[in-house]
């Protein structure tokens, strides 16, 4: 059997065996592995959707198809979503630049404030009645 066919649930639920799976849609298995799969599948609904809709397709031929066509829609839309989000990201971006340059312009224009009143500090005061001779 394809690993295609066998993957069809992997992700999905680690409880279920893909090869049991096939194994019971073609009419494989013994009664208590049929009634194993059976009973998991009034268990869960997953899995009795997933025996539903896998007895629905005829041929193994339709189901490699549609599991091509199914990864190629996934990769299709996780694509679509990859180059929304990269678009957001942009988007996004310069609200974020302006603000660091504008935080940036306070820094430096306080420190040139700053260091403008310090050395007007230290320069030294003129006394009055005797001139600075350089």
């Amino acid at each position: 059997m394809s690993d295609e066919l066998l993957n069809i649930l992997s992700s999905s639920n680690k409880d279920i065996d893909n090869q049991k799976l096939m194994d019971y849609l073609s009419g494989k298995l013994s009664q208590d592995d049929n009634h194993e799969i059976e009973k998991s599948m009034i268990d869960s609904e997953m899995m009795n959707d997933a025996v539903e809709g896998l007895e629905k397709i005829k041929s193994r031929k339709e189901v490699s198809a549609l599991v091509d066509q199914l990864n190629s829609n996934l990769q299709k839309q996780l694509e679509k979503k990859k180059s929304k989000k990269l678009k957001r990201k942009i988007k996004d971006l310069p609200p974020l630049y302006l603000t660091i340059i504008l935080i940036l312009m306070i820094i430096i224009i306080s420190f040139l404030i700053i260091k403008k009143h310090l050395d007007s500090d230290k320069a030294p005061l003129p006394i009055p009645g005797k001139t600075i001779k350089s």
